[in-house]
């Protein structure tokens, strides 16, 4: 994990800086410059930031927890990664998001943007090198990163909210277990074991009751919006993918770690990134 986070420090070109040991290196958190900062409309758009030591502006790395789209929050950031990041000179933000049920995707895509474009406004006022933003998580955290990262500029010059004039491109960006898709016909096809795609959680995340409704023509229409791959093109910046299995890893035979097994599957980073070694997969997409 610790060579996670020092990727998003080299990418962020700031190692000639992290000379000084200010932080620590432990997982105790120093109290955010500032605290559950609201950057949207919902009680759960909120944010904790980071200000690394600096005279020059920082760059700044955007933390996106996990949890499947219904679970945790931004008290998951480690207090190893926040501390090496602000002593390799990175300021860091934490961010929560709507959760499902009760806002079902694509609630979570959409905060995570208004995120970027409030920290991005923050820029002058908060020190940030608004052209060195990166982004990181793990799972659902890792899936919002990348789609970030992949999709194209989300600006919107003509909105009466000014945040919303900000880009949404990123620097690079760090994920652990992510997902490139939400299709089930692709993971049906491409994960191991044949069971993932009947994950019921697809019931919980997305505003249906049934696999017919997530079938229609529109949940299909936004399950294509909401899926990193369905954006990567080649000025896309770079990424750092980690998985925690082999590509020829067994099925667990613990029926319980099945499902994250599947859920995190390095197939999903294989297609992305080395298409040729799986092409009876990425052939789908």
């Amino acid at each position: 994990m610790r060579f996670y986070i020092i990727v998003l420090a080299v990418i962020m070109f700031v190692f000639p800086y992290a000379n000084v040991n200010v932080y620590g290196a432990n997982n105790q958190k120093p109290e955010p410059t500032f605290k559950e900062i609201s950057y949207g409309n919902h009680e759960m758009n909120v944010l904790d930031f980071w200000k690394a030591e600096s005279e020059t502006t920082t760059p700044l790395v955007i933390f996106i927890h996990g949890g499947g789209f219904q679970a945790l929050s931004k008290e998951k950031l480690q207090g190893t990664h926040l501390n090496e990041l602000l002593n390799s000179g990175i300021s860091v933000a934490a961010i929560n998001y709507r959760l499902a049920p009760d806002y079902p995707l694509p609630a979570a895509f959409y905060d995570v943007k208004s995120a970027l474009q409030f920290l991005r406004s923050k820029s002058e006022e908060w020190n940030i090198d608004n052209t060195k933003i990166g982004a990181y998580g793990g799972s659902a955290g890792a899936m919002l990163s990348m789609w970030l990262s992949f999709h194209e500029n989300m600006a919107d010059s003509d909105s009466d909210n000014e945040d919303d004039h900000e880009s949404t491109r990123l620097k690079c960006v760090a994920t652990m277990g992510g997902q490139i898709t939400f299709d089930r016909r692709w993971m049906e096809i491409s994960i191991p074991g044949g069971f993932i795609h009947k994950n019921p959680a697809f019931l919980r995340i997305f505003p249906v009751n049934s696999f017919e409704e997530l079938n229609s023509e529109e949940m299909q229409n936004i399950i294509k919006e909401l899926s990193p791959i369905t954006h990567l093109s080649k000025d896309d910046p770079p990424i750092y993918m980690e998985y925690a299995m082999a590509l020829d890893s067994p099925i667990p035979s613990d029926k319980a770690k099945r499902k994250p097994w599947a859920l995190h599957h390095v197939i999903f980073g294989y297609t992305l990134i080395r298409p040729e070694w799986v092409p009876w997969v990425s052939k789908l997409i």
